[in-house]
């Protein structure tokens, strides 16, 4: 494992930022599941999926920091083609559950605002447990695949991956064999998970506004406007990083693979160091819990 192509003398320097992102997302996700957990008046719909977005953020840099800081600061490059796949399948699912848990909380988001007398009879418990196990149970199946058709592939020559960590292309192209197939089905459950979920938090949040639109009322606007301000942040610092490694990395010829690496690893660490931030600072409820904790 290279790390990040042509900046190999910079690597302890590149492993500093890496390790104060990986230490403020496992600080910043455990105080708000912490403040969520023993505050009474936060045990709502809304703030569970918030929780359960922590814990996957905790485990989704969890499986990529750690190798990126033994690359940069302890010259780790060799490790088992084994423990790559597993990390590379551990990475995308992880992912993919995101997506999905932003998804749920858009639709949280629509309920409350379009249709909410009926809330707490459509967003309840069991209804938040089921869309939780649908997202994870619809990752699991989606990723298992890739490892599973890579390792099918014959390695002769090249054992050497030009990355940061272990992504899914940059597997498939060192194989000695056609990967075509490897290709397609990367590319196919990207798109569908994009175009999918993208799709539906674009429904929700056009029917979200057309509800928003039709109030008198300019502070009941920026009330209900302002519950979603903490949702589409989330949905920007995921998506758009999300969206340029993957265009770049298909379409981007020309753009250096430094700069492709390092996008690829922002896209994975920022996310869930931004997020607690933006929920603490955004809803009212977790800020003023937290202030009162310390």
């Amino acid at each position: 494992m290279v790390g990040i192509p042509g900046l190999q003398a910079f690597h302890c320097w590149i492993g500093i930022p890496v390790c104060l992102l990986f230490a403020l997302a496992l600080l910043g996700n455990s105080v708000i599941i912490i403040t969520i957990k023993i505050e009474p008046s936060l045990h709502l719909p809304v703030y569970f999926f918030l929780c359960m977005l922590a814990v996957n953020d905790m485990a989704l840099v969890s499986s990529t920091a750690p190798k990126m800081l033994g690359i940069f600061w302890l010259d780790a490059h060799k490790f088992d083609f084994s423990i790559c796949l597993a990390q590379m399948y551990f990475i995308h699912t992880f992912c993919i559950i995101e997506s999905a848990l932003l998804v749920a909380m858009a639709f949280d988001r629509y309920v409350a605002i379009c249709i909410p007398l009926r809330y707490t009879t459509i967003v309840t418990t069991p209804m938040i447990t089921k869309m939780g196990l649908a997202g994870v149970i619809r990752a699991t199946f989606m990723v298992l695949p890739c490892p599973l058709l890579i390792k099918r592939l014959p390695y002769y020559t090249k054992y050497v991956i030009n990355h940061a960590y272990c992504e899914h292309m940059a597997v498939v192209k060192l194989a000695s064999a056609n990967t075509l197939i490897n290709r397609a089905y990367g590319i196919s459950v990207a798109l569908s998970v994009m175009v999918l979920d993208l799709g539906l938090i674009a429904t929700s949040y056009i029917k979200i506004l057309q509800a928003v639109f039709r109030l008198s009322s300019q502070n009941a606007r920026s009330k209900a406007l302002g519950t979603c301000a903490a949702h589409v942040c989330t949905l920007l610092g995921f998506y758009t990083p999300a969206l340029f490694s993957f265009l770049t990395h298909r379409i981007g010829k020309k753009v250096p693979s430094s700069i492709h690496i390092i996008f690829a690893s922002l896209y994975l660490l920022v996310p869930p160091t931004v997020n607690p931030l933006v929920y603490g600072v955004k809803t009212k409820q977790i800020r003023d819990r937290v202030v009162s904790l310390f």
